[in-house]
């Protein structure tokens, strides 16, 4: 049989907020309720065909106007912000899961990409972004001079 072992103290609340740190550093959540805002990470997907990577972000609930995303040859940072609803003060929450506030990802590239083709377009909670990749295997002439 096995045994689990308990600990009683008066040191429970700093116990527990030592706990809820650790699993928000590891894992990103936070098992306490809270409304206020803070960082989250999007859900992400990112795959690869012959010609191209393609990221696709789960950001229901985000303006565009409050969406940002910069590319360079090796990565893509996604950045933005969701807002939360206003509250009414006379409302009791019985759940909430929804995050709010800001988050940013940055996901690096398997190939690289021509920064010059890429495309994005956010629609029914989803951003696509589609990066053309540039071949591995192609080289490119570089002139000499005489000086």
């Amino acid at each position: 049989m096995e045994f689990f072992k308990i600990r009683f103290g008066n040191d429970l609340d700093e116990l527990s907020s030592k706990f809820e740190k650790t699993l928000e550093d590891m894992l990103g959540i936070s098992p306490s309720f809270t409304l206020s805002e803070r960082a989250w990470r999007p859900p992400m997907d990112m795959y690869e065909t012959p010609t191209e990577i393609v990221i696709r972000a789960e950001i229901g609930g985000v303006d565009r106007e409050d969406l940002e995303v910069e590319i360079s040859s090796k990565a893509v940072r996604i950045q933005g912000k969701r807002l939360a609803p206003a509250s009414d003060s006379s409302c009791t929450y019985r759940l909430a899961e929804i995050q709010y506030g800001r988050f940013e990802r940055i996901l690096f590239l398997p190939n690289p990409i021509d920064p010059d083709k890429v495309s994005a377009a956010a629609k029914n909670g989803l951003l696509e972004i589609r990066l053309v990749k540039r071949p591995m295997d192609q080289t490119y002439k570089v002139p000499i001079s005489s000086e």
